[in-house]
């Protein structure tokens, strides 16, 4: 009988971990790719369903935000996260369609669709697979033990080999960061030639740092606006204006 101290659960992961790290280069491959392809302008579009969910989530969390370091942001988005249009598309066209759609929708020729599965056999992922083939774009998939059809409809798969779907999870979480690492590196070699500076097509940084220009961002000159006010409010003599008691 398994009690709060059984450490099974870390030694399957000990073990099968060991065995992931064959898939270094493959992932340094995949961040240098992605970081050309969405430095030229294209898009990752990533989907899963349940906890693999939220492991594509975290991914576009980190290529829209940043992963360590500050560099400029890149187009990912999550189909999942659209709970509107994945439910009007469940319920108009059926489950197994609410990604393809999506994928039609908003993917382009040389974009990139990341697909997340433990079982690599989810109808709606195998769909969006081959919409995205039929657009095309280039799939790549993260799943468990291969094979798998999801595995064998890919241009690319890093398949974890374990035996439970938790552990597949938390190694697709590993393959996260460290696809995140070999993107960050490539952009700061300058292989993702990205329009930014600072800020987007040179304008000033949204956050207050300086923009291309040299210049305040406009985030940064509304909180220097909201602090004059602040100071003014907290009892700072106020000059009259001329013409005025």
């Amino acid at each position: 009988m398994n009690t709060v101290t059984d450490t099974t659960h870390c030694d399957d992961l000990a073990k099968a971990l060991e065995a992931f790290r064959e898939h270094g280069p493959l992932l340094e491959r995949w961040g240098t790719e992605l970081a050309r392809r969405l430095g030229s302008g294209a898009r990752l579009l990533v989907a899963g369903n349940g906890g693999s969910a939220a492991q594509a989530q975290h991914l576009t969390a980190e290529l829209v935000g940043r992963y360590r370091d500050d560099r400029p942001p890149f187009s990912a988005v999550a189909l999942h996260a659209d709970t509107s249009s994945t439910t009007a598309i469940a319920n108009d066209y059926g489950v197994q369609e609410v990604f393809a759609r999506q994928t039609a929708a908003h993917g382009r020729p040389g974009d990139v669709l990341l697909l997340l599965s433990t079982s690599g056999a989810s109808a709606n992922l195998l769909s969006a697979a081959d919409r995205a083939h039929r657009l095309g774009m280039t799939v790549w998939a993260l799943t468990g033990r291969a094979p798998n059809p999801l595995q064998l409809g890919a241009d690319d798969a890093l398949c974890v080999d374990a035996p439970v779907a938790a552990t597949v999870q938390e190694l697709h979480l590993v393959a996260v960061h460290m696809l995140c690492e070999a993107f960050d590196q490539a952009v700061e070699r300058g292989e993702a030639g990205h329009r930014g500076g600072h800020g987007v097509d040179g304008e000033p940084a949204a956050d207050g740092r300086p923009g291309t220009d040299g210049k305040p961002g406009v985030v940064g000159r509304l909180v220097g606006r909201a602090r004059t006010v602040g100071r003014t409010a907290a009892g700072a003599p106020v000059a009259p204006r001329k013409g005025h008691a």
